[in-house]
């Protein structure tokens, strides 16, 4: 399986929608950056991703995006197929 990254804060609705839609598809861990605790990692996040909401998620190398990328990523029945690495 895939390493997942995931920028996030702890008051997301959306980051624990990712979370547990990631959990539903069998990732049992999840590399989580919190940008509410250290403004460097923000910082660092917009400047690989342009974006500056979260979450921000990785697949091995891949930017998926946030929560309704990868959710919409799920619904093309492409997420499985990413996570394990195929």
């Amino acid at each position: 399986m895939q390493t997942v990254k995931m920028y996030s804060t702890a008051v997301c609705p959306y980051c624990i929608r990712a979370k547990q839609l990631l959990r539903q598809r069998g990732v049992e861990q999840i590399d989580e950056i919190r940008v509410d605790m250290d403004h460097g990692q923000r910082i660092q996040m917009m400047e690989i991703t342009g974006q500056r909401t979260v979450p921000q998620i990785f697949i091995g190398q891949t930017h998926v995006g946030g929560c309704d990328d990868l959710e919409a990523l799920d619904r093309r029945g492409g997420l499985v197929p990413l996570l394990a690495g195929d």
